[in-house]
């Protein structure tokens, strides 16, 4: 008998602790079930969108102009234009030896010694513009480069002798322009007044005599990212950043060629020049008379219109139109209101 109940507290016992054990892990499988039943199905995830604009690995700096529609402005954006230097002379004097070392020669330095203080601020607008919109993500030493270009030009005599004129020239032309942000509307684009100030910064050494040396007397730059077509023409001098700067081969790349030494002010005003629309040829006058007289075979001749009918018959100004006859009796008619409330509105006495 003892044995019989020692036998079923032993089975109550295993039951109940089994089941104490049990209730969590059905507690557990319970919830699963419910939040699987719940849960919105998977969604398949869309690939990621490749990188574009400043978070793409071949961007390259200048210009602001990623998402501007590009016009026949400059050659490309991240690029110089060009000058066609076949038609200088060289000076007599020259010393055309060939250039076999590959040394790059530093620029002399700027100077604006005697300019005038509007000189001063239209050059400082300009260049500070330029090493905005055609290096703003660029290192200092970047920058400095692309003012040196500048300056180069400046004192080369293939460009214009002021700073505005180089950074602005050919913006009167759809085609002509030596720096893309002058065409492509890029400079309708706000800009960063941090950047600004650094660009600004930058410029103000270069005009104050800096001399970014690496580049030498590079009058050309290009990013990695474009090829323009003078590429194999120039000599490059060095690789800064993502741009790679060039000189002229020859003479006109070296330090003698650059004859404008002295900086003689004159600054245009700091902007893009008035577009120049493109004149249509005048056509001959026995053209046009040819072109209006002349038949056109299979067209029905029309018949030449009576101008008789077209101008009133009173157009001679210097006749008088006769006016309205005159009334005999210019009075009012007879009074419409009756005897009786003539004297309305009289006062009482």
């Amino acid at each position: 008998m003892n044995f019989w109940r020692t036998s079923t507290i032993r089975r109550s016992r295993a039951a109940l602790l089994a089941l104490l054990i049990g209730l969590p892990v059905l507690g557990v499988s319970a919830k699963a079930a419910v939040v699987a039943y719940y849960a919105p199905p998977a969604v398949a995830l869309a690939p990621p969108l490749p990188p574009i604009g400043y978070e793409s690995e071949d961007h390259f700096p200048g210009a602001a102009s990623l998402y501007v529609a590009e016009e026949d402005a400059a050659p490309m954006v991240g690029t110089t234009g060009t000058i066609d230097i076949s038609t200088l002379a060289i000076p007599t004097n020259a010393v055309l030896t060939p250039d076999l070392d590959g040394t790059v020669k530093p620029a002399q330095p700027f100077s604006m010694l005697g300019a005038s203080a509007l000189d001063r601020a239209r050059a400082l607008d300009c260049l500070s513009t330029a090493i905005y919109y055609e290096a703003a993500s660029e290192s200092d030493d970047g920058q400095r480069a692309v003012a040196q270009v500048i300056l180069n030009r400046v004192r080369h005599p293939a460009f214009p002798s002021t700073v505005c004129g180089v950074v602005y020239q050919g913006s009167e032309r759809t085609t002509g322009c030596q720096f893309s942000y002058a065409c492509d509307g890029s400079m309708a684009r706000p800009r960063s007044a941090v950047a600004m100030a650094r660009a600004t910064r930058i410029a103000a050494a270069a005009l104050n005599g800096y001399v970014m040396g690496a580049v030498g007397m590079a009058t050309h730059y290009h990013t990695y990212a474009v090829t323009p077509s003078w590429n194999r023409s120039l000599v490059m001098t060095d690789a800064i950043g993502a741009h790679f700067f060039h000189r002229w081969k020859g003479y006109w790349g070296t330090p003698a060629a650059f004859s404008n030494a002295r900086y003689r002010g004159g600054e245009p005003v700091p902007g893009p020049h008035r577009r120049i629309d493109p004149i249509l040829p005048l056509m001959p006058p026995t053209a046009f008379a040819m072109a209006t007289t002349t038949p056109v075979p299979g067209t029905a001749s029309v018949a030449k219109t009576d101008t008789s009918f077209i101008q009133p018959g009173y157009q001679d100004a210097s006749v008088a139109k006769p006016g309205p006859a005159a009334s005999a009796d210019n009075l009012p008619g007879e009074s419409q209101i009756l005897d009786r409330w003539k004297d309305s509105g009289k006062p009482l006495r």
